[in-house]
């Protein structure tokens, strides 16, 4: 049988592999923000969902140059769940050199929101409030538009994403905002 971490064998697991506060933060984020969606689309898997995002980055820091590749040779060695691992590589489908794509409705949520949790993330930080709290849909989009403000943001990679879920793109922009509102109280966003 496959392996299926637990959320805190999850949360060892990215600490290990990334030393840098800001990308076990991103972790936890895109985790909470998988979760929030699967309790609407799959209510079952919250767990699995969350592991997905804590562990979806997992060689970024350590192979930046294999993302997405690296981290699936590590998990063939720890028999890790298929699904899982196909969810984790597909995020970085079209930019990095990983063959998978997003199928799944959970593997499409990963791939728009990854990239679009950074960029409301860095929108706070704009904010007099360094907060979301306060962040409505109107500022998110101007910030959006705006190809200069955190350009490590790829619009393409969250327009694209939005495309595969059948969503306009203020609908994944306002969705992920209230996931990550959702976050607040613990995470202090």
């Amino acid at each position: 049988m496959s392996y299926i971490p637990t959320k805190a064998e999850a949360e060892k697991l990215l600490a290990e592999h990334n030393k840098e506060a800001f990308h076990i933060r991103h972790g936890q984020v895109v985790s909470g923000v998988m979760g929030y969606f699967a309790k609407e689309y799959d209510p079952q898997r919250v767990a699995f969902w969350e592991v997905v995002g804590l562990l979806h980055d997992l060689d970024f820091e350590e192979c930046p140059e294999e993302h997405c590749v690296k981290e699936e040779d590590w998990f063939k060695e720890m028999d890790l769940d298929p699904e899982m691992t196909h969810a984790i590589c597909a995020h970085g489908w079209g930019c990095t050199k990983t063959t998978h794509q997003p199928e799944s409705t959970m593997e499409k949520i990963l791939f728009a929101t990854d990239e679009l949790t950074g960029l409301i993330g860095a929108c706070a930080l704009m904010r007099p409030s360094k907060s979301i709290d306060d962040m409505e849909l109107k500022s998110l989009k101007k910030k959006f538009k705006d190809k200069g403000f955190a350009a490590g943001c790829s619009r393409d990679v969250i327009i694209q994403g939005a495309d595969m879920l059948g969503w306009e793109v203020d609908e994944l922009l306002q969705r992920t905002l209230d996931a990550m509102k959702s976050l607040n109280p613990a995470m202090g966003l």
